[in-house]
């Protein structure tokens, strides 16, 4: 049996598009419920609802467009790899996302910030941060609920995630 995963997920993105989360792959609960974030107990929904300030909608396509109404982007680093399971750890032989063609039509984005350690470090070894033009960029902690090397509370978390603030209220 083959372990390699295609990501079916589209940037979730338009012209009005600031800020650019970019995760690594989606888990398995996500990608079976083609939904960015698609697992419940990962804390992404809660920490958008916390620094833009409202209840997030349980339906997908209101959350995704609470999101564009807020010049927030979504995408991940990777297109395809082999994984078992949903662990980042476990991704194996990734293919990245077309990076250059995303920022070259939509130039308004102003900040990239990478959902974790994995998608930092594959962006950084597979497209590399030149393609970033001069964005400003940081790598945040892991909204995923998988206990990882560098724990955090959801209160430290969306302390560092508030980062996005000051450019969503431009």
């Amino acid at each position: 049996m083959s372990n390699e995963l295609k990501n079916v997920l589209p940037p979730v993105i338009d012209l009005s598009t600031k800020v650019l989360i970019v995760g690594s792959m989606p888990g398995k609960q996500s990608l079976e419920k083609q939904q960015y974030y698609g697992n419940p107990r990962n804390h992404f929904w809660p920490i958008i609802g916390e620094i833009i300030e409202v209840v997030i909608p349980q339906d997908y396509g209101e959350r995704l467009n609470l999101l564009k109404n807020h010049h927030i982007g979504l995408w991940d680093t990777i297109e395809s790899c082999e994984r078992k399971g949903s662990l980042d750890a476990a991704i194996r032989n990734e293919k990245p996302n077309d990076f250059k063609t995303l920022f070259a039509h939509y130039p308004n984005i102003e900040l990239v910030l990478f959902n974790g350690a994995k998608a930092f470090e594959v962006f950084k070894k597979h497209i590399g941060l030149a393609v970033l033009d001069g964005r400003a960029y940081q790598k945040m902690p892991s909204t995923s609920p998988i206990p990882g090397k560098n724990i955090k509370s959801f209160e430290e978390k969306l302390e560092d995630w508030r980062v996005m603030h000051s450019y969503l209220s431009r």
